[in-house]
């Protein structure tokens, strides 16, 4: 029981020497990183939160565990703050994840720096809403209306090459359709310019076609003629016996 006041005592004088140590002074020339204020920050609030649950609240919450068994409760004790700054700490990591807050907060930290050389005075509201959202959005309109602009000239340009892209082949085809007229007229010339006792290739094309057909209407009854006597030769006898005559 005496070794476990004196170690209650003893985390007691800890806890108020974590409360009443004061962070190490910083020049007002320094600049701080707001990365690292935030660490500062969460690091400040596990030290209180620490404080604020020290042992002997703890064991003042649990007199009869305390009392039997003493060093189980110290173990629990430090047990349960550990794992408690660790949770808290993986959750402060898990928000500054989600959030990308380093590089947030690295880049407020480089804005704030650019600033600081800028002598004209910053924006303030003019206290006249219409006049300080016609200040913002105005401007944005114009940048909105300018990209629209350029849209549309170059939509306008893509149109036009498309449009002679468009004539050019109408053109072609006209000329096609030209030569291929030209090309029938001097054919039907070519044709009517032929001597009388000739004939135009199509004419002489067909009276060709003509003269096969007769032919194969004069030759066509002869053949089934000779088919026929031929068949009827393959079945006479080619042997016939002797007539005996006497």
């Amino acid at each position: 029981m005496a070794e476990a006041s004196n170690a209650s005592v003893g985390s007691g004088c800890e806890e108020k020497g974590r409360e009443g140590s004061s962070p190490e002074p910083v020049s007002p020339d320094t600049t701080i990183s707001r990365v690292k204020l935030l660490d500062t920050t969460v690091d400040t609030f596990l030290q209180k939160l620490v404080a604020a649950g020290s042992y002997q609240r703890f064991t003042d919450c649990y007199k009869r565990f305390y009392q039997l068994q003493p060093e189980m409760t110290q173990r629990i004790y430090d047990k349960f703050i550990t794992q408690l700054q660790t949770s808290i700490r993986e959750e402060i990591s898990e928000i500054k994840a989600e959030g990308n807050l380093e590089a947030v907060l690295t880049a407020l930290d480089t804005i704030v720096e650019e600033g600081k050389d800028r002598k004209e005075p910053a924006w303030r509201p003019s206290g006249i809403p219409e006049k300080d959202l016609r200040s913002t959005v105005v401007p944005y309109l114009l940048q909105q209306r300018d990209a629209l602009r350029r849209r549309v000239q170059k939509q306008e340009a893509e149109n036009r090459q498309l449009a002679e892209a468009v004539l050019a082949g109408r053109r072609q085809v006209e000329e096609l359709q030209l030569q291929g007229q030209a090309r029938w007229q001097a054919w039907q010339v070519s044709a009517l310019a032929l001597p009388s006792g000739t004939c135009s290739p199509a004419a002489a094309e067909r009276k060709t076609d003509r003269e096969r057909s007769d032919v194969g209407d004069t030759l066509g009854p002869l053949l089934k003629m000779d088919s026929c006597a031929g068949e009827a030769q393959s079945r006479w006898p080619k042997h016939q016996p002797a007539i005996n005559t006497c």
